[in-house]
């Protein structure tokens, strides 16, 4: 629940649109496996130019991380590691359902996770139908990603995410 929490704080970043919600991630990965997990990266809906979603922009930011920086958020790794390696290790928090479709044309976040080859998907709400029908959460499944849903913060996840608008 304190990665969520965190992921709501990212949401509440989010610059308000009439036509998109405000959605919060949190990426995190215990590498080695048995270690505790640490924050790698955060993001949010609009923080990176293009558009962007808040589960694309945390992978973005990952995929940023330099080699001296991964070693400093993973002492313990025995060998110089990527981030393609660490993502298999990650969980991903997410204040709102990983969208299945995107009205924009650009890629799913759903696609973006599985691509990554994340194992956890932890949700806080499921996406309202307000813009389009989403199937984020099944096509995790299908793919092979372990989703869960986090029950008690649903009310907050979905006015944080429809913040500036009418509901």
């Amino acid at each position: 629940m304190e990665f969520l929490r965190l992921a709501l704080d990212e949401a509440r970043k989010c610059i308000p649109s009439p036509t998109a919600f405000c959605v919060g991630c949190v990426l995190t990965a215990a590498y080695p496996p048995d270690s505790q997990p640490v924050i790698i990266s955060r993001g949010y809906s609009r923080e990176l130019p293009g558009n962007t979603h808040a589960e694309a922009n945390a992978l973005a930011k990952a995929r940023q991380l330099s080699q001296e920086e991964l070693a400093v958020l993973f002492p313990s790794a025995s060998r110089p590691i990527d981030i393609d390696t660490i993502l298999t290790h990650a969980d991903i928090y997410t204040t709102m359902e990983p969208c299945s479709v995107r009205t924009s044309g650009l890629s799913p976040c759903a696609d973006a996770i599985i691509a990554a080859r994340i194992k956890r998907c932890f949700i806080g709400v499921g996406e309202p139908d307000d813009f389009v029908k989403c199937e984020g959460a099944q096509k995790l499944k299908d793919a092979g990603v372990e989703v869960i849903w986090l029950s008690g913060l649903e009310k907050e996840c979905l006015e944080v995410a429809r913040m500036g608008r009418e509901h």
